[in-house]
């Protein structure tokens, strides 16, 4: 690796552990220049227009794969010199409850088409609240929140990212949710960066508190999003409303304490 590429990755993580973005604001000044909405929430670009053709053929610029209201570089740099870091984030995973039976009561075709709203609904709330979109998997998606995107906040922007997929899917209409979903939300330090081979190269989250989300998740109902203690500490909420449960998770000793939060029917 040349001196120049070990000084970007550097950078590189030691953004993706601060709320700081400091490795955007000399791009934002330039790309901030350049014609015009909509863009980049990172370094300015232009996705469209004569701004966003110029930045294409220039500098190779697109939508990211992981959020479509940022663009590529950072993730294409990220696999080129294999970045990654260990830094305090919340992650979320959201799936449909009872997919299993739910695919059984309607056709093939209707179910493809409930997954593929469920996934339109989900990453559209899940992007625009800043997350790294991880995977749509099955019946699920996950996204991390890292200060580095999401500002200091992190923990409060994915609570609220939350609440907003379980309205989008129907849980405040009076007539019930299209899909019956429930989220889990846990925050702690976590791997964040590549994993892989030359030939295949990932940008994704691992670690036990990556795991224990995934299961916060899977025991919550529908219309629930079940959080760890240190989720509602990182977001400072009010849990006097709140429900409190102790849980049994897979693969660990012992039981956790956490909080169950829904939303209000319209």
């Amino acid at each position: 690796m040349s001196a120049k590429d070990r000084k970007m990755k550097e950078l590189m993580e030691k953004t993706l552990k601060s709320p700081e973005r400091t490795i955007f604001g000399r791009y934002r000044q330039f790309f901030g220049l350049l014609p015009s909405d909509p863009r980049c929430t990172g370094c300015h670009a232009p996705f469209e227009g004569t701004g966003g053709a110029f930045v294409r053929a220039v500098f190779n610029k697109r939508r990211s794969q992981m959020n479509p209201l940022m663009c590529n570089q950072c993730e294409d740099a990220a696999r080129r010199l294999k970045a990654g870091v260990e830094t305090e984030m919340s992650m979320l995973f959201a799936d449909i409850r009872g997919s299993t039976p739910l695919a059984e009561s309607m056709s093939t075709t209707e179910f493809k088409q409930l997954i593929d709203r469920f996934y339109n609904e989900s990453t559209y709330v899940l992007a625009h609240s800043l997350a790294q979109i991880d995977k749509l998997a099955g019946d699920e998606v996950s996204g991390f929140y890292l200060p580095a995107y999401t500002g200091k906040d992190f923990a409060k922007v994915a609570v609220e990212a939350a609440q907003d997929l379980l309205r989008v899917t129907g849980h405040a209409d009076p007539q019930g949710p299209w899909a019956p979903v429930g989220v889990g939300i846990n925050t702690g330090e976590a791997y964040f960066g590549t994993v892989g081979t030359h030939e295949l190269v990932e940008i994704t989250a691992l670690g036990d508190e990556v795991n224990i989300a995934a299961r916060l998740a899977s025991q919550a109902a529908a219309g629930e999003v079940v959080l760890s203690e240190s989720t509602v500490r990182m977001a400072k909420l009010d849990t006097t409303n709140l429900e409190r449960r102790t849980l049994a998770l897979k693969g660990k000793n012992e039981p956790m304490d956490v909080w169950v939060v829904r939303v209000t029917k319209n």
